[in-house]
């Protein structure tokens, strides 16, 4: 007994075990002929072990019921159970059947609440992805295999999933059709003439459609257009944040020219000369160096229009000026826009507030104390402290000092008052004999080594 699953990944024909799993076959046939699985999702993808469908809905949706049974009653439009108290039955597991082989069918269970040992099925069933899938074992109901449609089975595979295992662009079952069903219908049971269009519950719940066609961006060019574009917004964005820009969208003005490649004598007065002949000239300024005042063989030359700044950028590109042949292009710099901009909100904050900038509690950066007076770097050597603040500090430090020398000679007192050390001429107007020889050294122990001789002698 097969049944054919037509999935928007492909087809997929399964085989049941209708002698292994009568119930589980009969439950899964009669759907497939109600047309109840039909426009449901595939979901819980886990890439090289199983997929899960079977719920008409989807579990994310809060209107799904999770499915229920052919003896539920439920029909292939509103995917509602005319019966709640069927929707679940106890599945047989075939004895001596794993999860061994890929595409391996089993129904999923969950636990009864009256009996926690007791697993009960529903509409649900799961397709495995990989071989010797173990932890299914014991959990999920086997009652067929996967006969054709493995291409299918390693699209969904190797679809792009989100966290919950649900794929980023849905895969759904398009259509169920039995192909030999030797089980009779249930009572009450009412097959629809045709395939039923998706419900509003159904419609939903959808992502990205199964039909949609996600356009390939294969053409280098515009990859490399679309980095671009990216990398320049990017990097916009952190001139406005850092106050280079005064906002990230702000384009550059369109009557500025960009003059190139100049001769490092070309001065601005030739420049403005040359190019006055399109149109009246506001400004031409040749870019030097700040330090040494050599040019850097680039200008700007702002015109009073539009169109003549055009005129200018078609007619001059190429020529020839100073034995240089220059290049022309529209400006692309906002500096002068930004330093406008700074300076005419810097000038409003300051007129509504004191201070540097415009506050109070800001005051102006010095690198030098005293540079308001006129000093210049260096002049009496004033990088730390100046004169006042010098003298402030010797008028502080002067009790110290004060306190510090009378601790000074209360210690010198202290110091005459201790015993003095008794000399060599003290001891010997005390004992009246000298113990030291001529050449200074003693002769305390020689003597006494003397008056013991005697004494055993006399003994």
């Amino acid at each position: 007994m097969s049944v054919l699953l037509e999935t928007s990944a492909g087809d997929i024909t399964i085989d049941l075990l209708v002698k292994e799993a009568p119930k589980c076959c009969e439950n899964f046939l009669k759907l497939c002929k109600s047309k109840y699985y039909n426009y449901s999702p595939i979901y819980n993808v886990q890439q090289n072990f199983s997929f899960q469908t079977g719920d008409p809905i989807g579990p994310e949706s809060k209107d799904s019921d999770g499915g229920s049974s052919i003896w539920g009653m439920p029909d292939g439009i509103t995917k509602r159970a005319a019966k709640p108290e069927r929707v679940a039955f106890p599945p047989e597991f075939a004895p001596g059947r794993k999860h061994t082989e890929r595409g391996t069918v089993s129904m999923a269970t969950t636990q009864s609440k009256s009996t926690p040992d007791e697993l009960l099925a529903g509409s649900q069933f799961v397709i495995t992805l990989g071989e010797n899938i173990e932890q299914l074992d014991g959990k999920a109901a086997i009652f067929g295999e996967v006969a054709e449609g493995f291409d299918a089975l390693e699209k969904i595979n190797t679809a792009f999933v989100d966290s919950s295992g649900r794929p980023l662009q849905d895969v759904r079952i398009l259509h169920t059709i039995v192909l030999d069903d030797p089980f009779d219908d249930p009572p009450g049971f009412l097959e629809p003439p045709s395939s039923p269009v998706p419900s509003a519950e159904q419609r939903a719940t959808v992502r990205i459609a199964h039909d949609e066609v996600l356009a390939q961006q294969d053409d280098p060019e515009q990859m490399e257009k679309l980095r671009r574009e990216r990398e320049a917004r990017a990097q916009a964005l952190t001139l406005e944040l850092i106050g280079d820009l005064p906002f990230a969208d702000v384009t550059p003005p369109e009557q500025i020219l960009f003059v190139c490649k100049l001769n490092p004598v070309t001065r601005d007065e030739d420049l403005e000369l040359i190019f006055s002949r399109f149109g009246k000239i506001l400004s031409c300024e040749v870019i030097r160096d700040k330090k040494t005042g050599d040019s850097l063989q680039y200008a700007f030359i702002e015109f009073g229009n539009k169109e003549d700044c055009e005129r200018a950028y078609f007619k001059m590109q190429g020529v020839l000026i100073d034995d240089h042949r220059i290049h022309v292009d529209f400006s692309q710099s906002v500096s002068k826009l930004s330093n406008e901009w700074r300076g005419s909100t810097n000038s409003k904050t300051a007129r509504q507030k004191g201070g540097f900038g415009g506050f109070d509690s800001l005051e102006k950066r010095k690198q030098y104390r005293g540079a308001e007076a006129g000093r210049g770097r260096g002049e009496d050597y004033d990088y730390v402290f100046d004169k006042e603040r010098r003298r402030n500090r010797e008028e502080d430090e002067g009790p110290r000092r004060d306190h510090d020398r009378d601790v000074e000679a209360r210690r010198r007192r202290l110091r005459s008052r201790s015993p003095r050390r008794r000399d060599h001429h003290d001891r010997v107007r005390e004992d009246g004999r000298d113990h030291r020889d001529d050449g200074g050294r003693r002769r305390l122990s020689r003597d006494r080594y003397r008056d013991d001789r005697d004494h055993g002698s006399r003994r």
